[in-house]
């Protein structure tokens, strides 16, 4: 009869299996424990993204439509900086001659130098291209589902707009200061028609279409004078209608603003050069250029009385037009036409 061997006592805190001699004793892994979000922190949340959509789907977004943002190459070129683009906007030393007499804030605007071509028509291409892209993603998103991921990615793209537009404007800032130095009068001061003269600048800067490659700074002076127009009309009106007690005050309102820019001989320097502007054209070009803007002292034609009169198409007349205004933007770059006139204002 074969004697069975004794079990070894059960020792209390180990299994049933036989431990090794030697091994290390392993504890149980604990888990750090994580505090649970509250019910309260979660709503918190969801609100707070909640009003970050709204914010985000209710904002307006504002650009120029063309080709050059919505092609397939359009990224690439509203990410590729011409060689000579440079930010920030580097200042020149010394003082310059038109800023003097003026406040060290606005003499110093004199001393940022002002954009290239192919800077402006790169700037104002990347700041439509940030929009349009943020505007087409905010498009496809749903309102009640955006992430806050999604929504910052958008948020971002419309910062960087707004820096672009920054640039543009600190760079033409010094155009509204030489144009407000031309309409001070008894109703605004000089520093009010500053303030008012960059308004306009902004609203110039989301209003420019650069696909048609004029420079920002022609279309910039029409309207922030157009703006000066308006505020000095106003200015009279209210001045005929309240008379001050004031003998001084009542004296200086009755002195009527010179809105003269150029002299008689300027003005006639540039009526013999556009004329020989239009003599370098197609007699049919320069027809329905005179016809169209009224050059000849008749009321503007339409495409379509052109068109009855010349027997084609007003689509027709309205190509004529167009390869005779390009020709007539390239005598008045060969003959610096535009740095002439701004020397003048």
């Amino acid at each position: 009869m074969i004697a069975r061997a004794k079990k070894a006592p059960r020792i209390p805190g180990f299994g049933r299996r036989e431990r090794k001699i030697g091994a290390p004793n392993r504890l149980p892994s604990i888990a750090p424990s994580t505090p649970k979000r509250t019910d309260a922190e979660a709503g918190a949340r969801r609100a707070a993204l909640k009003v970050r959509r709204d914010g985000l789907f209710a904002r307006e977004v504002d650009y120029i439509t063309c080709r050059q943002i919505s092609k397939a190459d359009a990224e690439a070129l509203a990410t590729t900086a011409p060689a000579d683009a440079a930010v920030p906007l580097e200042k020149f030393d010394g003082p310059p001659a038109d800023s003097k007499g003026l406040s060290p804030y606005l003499a110093s605007l004199y001393q940022t130098r002002l954009l290239t071509k192919d800077e402006e028509q790169f700037y104002f291409r990347r700041m439509n291209w940030l929009k349009f892209h943020a505007a087409t993603t905010r498009g496809r998103l749903d309102r009640r589902r955006a992430t806050l991921r999604q929504i910052e990615r958008i948020e971002g793209w419309l910062t960087e707009a707004e820096t672009v537009k920054a640039i543009i404007n600190t760079s033409n800032l010094r155009l509204v200061v030489s144009i407000a130095k031309k309409f001070v009068d008894a109703s605004y001061s000089f520093d009010e028609l500053v303030s008012e003269g960059n308004v306009a600048l902004m609203r110039a800067v989301e209003k420019f279409n650069f696909a048609l490659g004029n420079r920002f700074s022609t279309y910039a002076t029409y309207a922030i004078q157009r703006h000066f127009f308006r505020l000095s009309h106003r200015g009279r009106q209210f001045r005929q209608r309240f008379v001050a007690d004031d003998e001084a005050l009542r004296d200086r309102a009755a002195d009527a603003p010179n809105a003269e820019y150029c002299s008689a001989e300027q003005i006639g320097m540039l009526k013999e050069l556009f004329a020989g502007f239009l003599g370098d054209l197609e007699p049919r070009e320069r027809k329905i250029v005179v016809a169209r803007f009224g050059f000849d002292g008749k009321p503007p034609r339409t495409f379509r009385e052109l068109g009855s009169q010349m027997g084609v198409c007003k689509e027709r007349i309205r190509q004529i037009q167009s390869r005779a205004m390009e020709k007539l933007r390239d005598m008045a770059a060969e003959s610096r036409l535009e740095q002439t006139v701004g020397d003048w204002l």
